[in-house]
C-alpha cells in the first residue's frame, strides 16, 4: 500500500516542486520514496512506499521496466501476482526477476500484454500510473471496485495525477476553485461521488476504468470501462435456488480462497472484528487457514448504545484469536475531529470515520495489515433500509394515487403539529420522512430520498445545480426489475466506494495501515450476483446465505442480534460538547460572508436541533465538516 504523485508539463522539471508533492503522501508510505523524472517529455512522478511484500530494494518504486520503456508507479495490491508470474515465464522464454513483490509481476504483466488484457486478467485493489517513453503517453487505471483512490487534473497547463488531493493541490499555481455541483452532490449524500472532485479542475478516475493521456494532458480520452457492476448485476441474476446447502458449500469455499489470497505479507497481519456477521466470518475464515492466532481488534465505546466490543470479545474468545480492544472515551473520540479535514482531503462526513480511525491507530500498533468485512452489506443484502424501502414501496402501490396524497397530507401535517417536547424530534422527523416517500411515483427516487442527507441541496449550495448525469437517474438496468437487486447495485457503485472505501482507505493509510476486504474479490461479487434474492433475504433476514456460512464455524447465538452500525453520538454531542465549535462555524455572518450556502435553512436547523424538535445531525455535521475543511483547504 503506497501512494504516487506527478506532473506533466512544458518546461524545465523542479525536483524541489516534486518533493514537495510527494511528500504531503509521507503516511501512505513510511517506508521509502523515489522520484523518476523524464527531462525530454516534461514528465514526472514520485512514490511512497509502504513495503508489505518482498521489503528488500527490488520492490522501489518508480519502477522501470528491463527495456526501459514503461515506468511504473502503484497503490495497492495484486494478489493473484504469483500466478501471474508464471503465465508471464511460460509466454516469455528467459523471464527474469529481480524479486518477489507484486509491482514486479504488474509491470511485466503491463509491458507483455498491454493495459487492457492486464487489467481483465489481475485479481487486486490498485491504482496505478504507467509512463510509456517512447510513445509519451500516461496510462492511469483504478481497481475494480474502488478501494484505491486516484485523481487527475490540470494546473493551469500541467497536468496533474496522484493518489490523494493534497498532493495536488501542492503543485504551484494550483487553483482552488470549488466545484459546486460537486459541493450539492456531497450534501446529498455525504461524500462525493466519482468521477467528481471538490475542486473543478480534479477529476477523480472511477472504478473499473482506466484512461490514456497525450501530449502533456492536452489530449485526454474518455476514460473507458474495463470491468462493469451494471453489467454483471444485469446478466448474473439467477431465478430461484436449486439447493441451497451446494451454494452454502460453493460460497464457503470461494470466501476461504479469497481470505487465504488475501493474507499474503512479509510483515504482520490481523483483521478489524466487529462482532458483526461480516467481519466475524472473515476471521473465522482465517482461523482456519492460519498457521497460528489470528489478530483481531476493537475499538469500544463507554456509551453503552454504540458499543460492540463485549460481542467482538465473545466471538475472539470462541475463535481463539489474539484480541486486542480498548475503550475510547468521548472526550478521546471527540479530539480527533480537528484531524478530519487533513485525514480527508475533500470534503466527507461519515461520522463513523471517527472510531474507524481509532480502530486503524490501534491496530497500527501490532500488525501493518488488517482485513476487513467490507462489501457484505451491499453485496448480500444486509442494510435494513433494503427492508424497509421495499416494504413501503409495496405498501405505497396498493394505496390509489388519492389514498397516497392524503395520506401524506397528514404525515406531513403530524410532523409539523406534534407538541415541542424534547425528543419530538425523531417522532416528527419519521412523520415527515414517511410522507416524503409515500408521495414517490419512482421506486429509485425513493431510495434516493431514503439515502439523501439534504433532499434539496440545490436549496442550500449558493449558485448550486446537481448533476442530471448520477447513477440514481440512468435507466433501468437489464434483467434489473426489481427493487431489492437495484438498490444494492445503487449502493454498490456510489456508497461503497464514495463512502465505505474512502472512509476504510483514509483512516488506514493515515496511519500506514494496509487494509485488504476478501468480500470485494471480484469472483465473490459476481457469485453473489448470480445468486437468487431468496438466498439473500429469507425468513425476514438478510445475508441469509452468509449466515449460514458463518454458522459453520461461530455458533448462530453469538452473532444473531440486531444490525448496530459503527457509530458515535453526534447527535448528543452537538448538543453538548460540540455545540461551541458547530456555533462558531455555522455562524450566520461567516456562512454568507463565504457565500456557499444559505445562511436561513442551516440556521433553521441548527436551532431545531438544538431543543431536539428535530433530529438534524446528520445534515449538520455535512456542514460542519465542509466548513472545517474549508478553513484548511479552502480558497
Amino acid at each position: 500500500m503506497c501512494g504516487f504523485v506527478g506532473f506533466w508539463k512544458d518546461g524545465r522539471i523542479d525536483d524541489g516542486i516534486l518533493r514537495n508533492m510527494v511528500s504531503t503522501l509521507g503516511h501512505r508510505g513510511p517506508d521509502d520514496a523515489g522520484l523518476w523524472r523524464d527531462d525530454r517529455a516534461g514528465f514526472a512522478m514520485a512514490h511512497r512506499r509502504l513495503a508489505v511484500i518482498d521489503p528488500s530494494s527490488a520492490g522501489c518504486q518508480p519502477m522501470v521496466s528491463a527495456c526501459s520503456r514503461y515506468t511504473l508507479v502503484y497503490n495497492g495490491e495484486i494478489y493473484n501476482h504469483l500466478d501471474l508470474r508464471k503465465d508471464l515465464e511460460r509466454e516469455a522464454s528467459g523471464c527474469t526477476w529481480q524479486g518477489h513483490c507484486d509491482t514486479e509481476t504488474l509491470l511485466a504483466a503491463l509491458v507483455r500484454w498491454g493495459v487492457e488484457k492486464t487489467l481483465k486478467r489481475i485479481d487486486g485493489m490498485f491504482a496505478f500510473a504507467l509512463w510509456n517513453g517512447k510513445e509519451r503517453t500516461l496510462s492511469l487505471a483504478r481497481d475494480r471496485m474502488g478501494e484505491k483512490p486516484l485523481y487527475y487534473g490540470r494546473a493551469g497547463d500541467t497536468f496533474l495525477f496522484g493518489s490523494e488531493l493534497k498532493a495536488l493541490t501542492a503543485y504551484p499555481g494550483f487553483i482552488r476553485e470549488i466545484d459546486r455541483q460537486s459541493l450539492c452532490l456531497y450534501l446529498r449524500h455525504g461524500y462525493i461521488p466519482a468521477p467528481g472532485s471538490i475542486y473543478k479542475s480534479i477529476r477523480k478516475l472511477s472504478p473499473g476504468h482506466w484512461i490514456m493521456v497525450r501530449d502533456r494532458g492536452q489530449e485526454t480520452g474518455r476514460p473507458r470501462c474495463y470491468w462493469s457492476l451494471r453489467d454483471i448485476a444485469g446478466h448474473g441474476l439467477q431465478t430461484e435456488a436449486q439447493t441451497p446447502a451446494s451454494d452454502i458449500q460453493t460460497l464457503d469455499r470461494l470466501l476461504k480462497d479469497t481470505v487465504c489470497s488475501r493474507m499474503h505479507a512479509d510483515v504482520p497481519l490481523g483483521a478489524f472484528l466487529s462482532g458483526g456477521i461480516d467481519s466475524s466470518l472473515i476471521v473465522a475464515l482465517m482461523g482456519e487457514v492460519a498457521d497460528g492466532p489470528v489478530q483481531t481488534f476493537t475499538v469500544g465505546f463507554d456509551d453503552l448504545r454504540y458499543d460492540e466490543s463485549a460481542h467482538a470479545r465473545e466471538i475472539a474468545r470462541y475463535l481463539g484469536t489474539l484480541h486486542t480492544d480498548v475503550r475510547v472515551a468521548a472526550r478521546d473520540a471527540r479530539d480527533i475531529i480537528p484531524l478530519l479535514p487533513t485525514i480527508w482531503d475533500e470534503p466527507f462526513a461519515d461520522s463513523s470515520q471517527i472510531p474507524t480511525f481509532l480502530a486503524c491507530r490501534l491496530a497500527r500498533k501490532n500488525v501493518t495489515v488488517c482485513l476487513s468485512g467490507d462489501g457484505g452489506d451491499e453485496l448480500f443484502y444486509g442494510y435494513e433500509r433494503y427492508v424497509w424501502t421495499d416494504r413501503i414501496w409495496k405498501f405505497s402501490r396498493l394505496l390509489s394515487r388519492k389514498s397516497r396524497k392524503r395520506m401524506c397530507r397528514l404525515l406531513a401535517g403530524l410532523s409539523e403539529e406534534l407538541p415541542l417536547f424534547p425528543g419530538a424530534g425523531r417522532w416528527r422527523d419519521r412523520s415527515a420522512r414517511m410522507a416524503d416517500l409515500l408521495a414517490h411515483e419512482n421506486a429509485v427516487a425513493l431510495y434516493r430520498d431514503l439515502v439523501s442527507l439534504w433532499k434539496r441541496p440545490d436549496h442550500i449550495v449558493s449558485g448550486g445545480r446537481e448533476p442530471e448525469d448520477t447513477p440514481f437517474h440512468a435507466g433501468r438496468e437489464e434483467g434489473l426489475s426489481g427493487l431489492r437487486e437495484r438498490m444494492m447495485l445503487l449502493d454498490l457503485i456510489t456508497y461503497l466506494p464514495g463512502d465505505i472505501l474512502t472512509k476504510t482507505d483514509r483512516a488506514s493509510m493515515a496511519v500506514g495501515l494496509e487494509t485488504r476486504a476478501p468480500l470485494l474479490d471480484p469472483k465473490v461479487v459476481e457469485y453473489a450476483w448470480r445468486m437468487p434474492m431468496s438466498l439473500k433475504y429469507r425468513h425476514g433476514q438478510g445475508k441469509w446465505l452468509l449466515r449460514q456460512v458463518m454458522y459453520r464455524y461461530v455458533p448462530p447465538k453469538l452473532v444473531d442480534r440486531p444490525k448496530q452500525g459503527f457509530e458515535i453520538p453526534i447527535e448528543y454531542w452537538l448538543r453538548g460538547p460540540l455545540r461551541d465549535w458547530a456555533e462558531s462555524l455555522l455562524d450566520a455572518r461567516r456562512l454568507g460572508r463565504e457565500g456557499f450556502f444559505d445562511p436561513l435553512p442551516i440556521r433553521a436547523l441548527w436551532k431545531s436541533h438544538l431543543v431536539g424538535t428535530r433530529r438534524g445531525h446528520h445534515q449538520i455535521w455535512t456542514i460542519l465538516m465542509f466548513q472545517a475543511w474549508l478553513d484548511g483547504h479552502g480558497q
